[in-house]
């Protein structure tokens, strides 16, 4: 994807804080001028409800807000409105729904521009989460290894008229293969070898490997909240975002 979005522009901050609206508008105020986005997912979202989007907007900040929507078609498509009447950037639902719920989903989208914001908003699938492996994948009854049925979810969404996908680091050049350059590719699960072992993410890769392999957004939430500076983390983060971009190749 041709973009001239800065590295600190690409990195989205995972505001994966539920039990204390104040200590998470303290991290926006801590980290607002070093990210580009927020995300707020289900924990935040279940607590707080819309007030927390609202409230992060209101700091001058764009909002990802990752529900993971994923139910029968008609049911989606509400729900995408309902969230775009919030100041909304971005807004994931999940590809394994199928065509006709991503379809619906893109088509409120498009009815729908999210309130409180200059830009489209971007809806995102989801494609195989970062915390499943081959065997999980297996288990779950699909033929195909992750590698393989990620692409094939991808494409299903762009097709659907969906903007792009949520997936693996490892999986972002199979994507821009399968669906060009212009299809958006946010990735979660970024490490790096010294930062959190033993948790939940299995595929991963450092933000330099995934920015060089073809990233347009990143997802890190605990290498930052858990620093002991975490803007000193996130200004590192954006530094190797930085050097991935210098050394793309073939991709822009």
């Amino acid at each position: 994807m041709k973009s001239n979005k800065t590295a600190k522009e690409r990195l989205i901050f995972a505001l994966d804080v539920g039990d204390d609206l104040d200590e998470a508008l303290a991290l926006v105020d801590l980290l607002k001028d070093h990210v580009g986005m927020f995300k707020i997912g289900k924990e935040a979202f279940t607590r707080f409800g819309p007030a927390i989007v609202e409230a992060v907007a209101g700091h001058g900040t764009r909002v990802f807000l990752d529900l993971k929507f994923h139910d029968i078609p008609n049911t989606v498509a509400r729900a995408t409105e309902a969230a775009l009447k919030m100041p909304v950037s971005m807004l994931t639902i999940h590809a394994t729904g199928g065509t006709a719920m991503m379809r619906e989903a893109a088509a409120a989208a498009r009815r729908s521009p999210s309130e409180g914001t200059n830009e489209t908003p971007l809806i995102l699938a989801v494609t195989v989460l970062t915390s499943l492996g081959d065997d999980d994948v297996a288990s779950l009854g699909f033929s195909l290894k992750a590698k393989d049925l990620v692409p094939r979810l991808a494409l299903m969404a762009r097709e659907a008229g969906v903007h792009g996908v949520v997936a693996s680091p490892g999986d972002i050049r199979a994507i821009k293969q399968t669906c060009g350059d212009d299809f958006v590719v946010v990735t979660p699960g970024i490490r790096r070898v010294d930062d959190i072992t033993g948790d939940d993410q299995k595929r991963t890769l450092t933000a330099e490997e995934a920015a060089a392999a073809g990233a347009d957004y990143l997802v890190v939430g605990r290498p930052i909240r858990t620093a002991p500076d975490p803007v000193a983390a996130a200004r590192r983060i954006t530094d190797e975002i930085s050097k991935g971009l210098a050394g793309r190749t073939g991709v822009h």
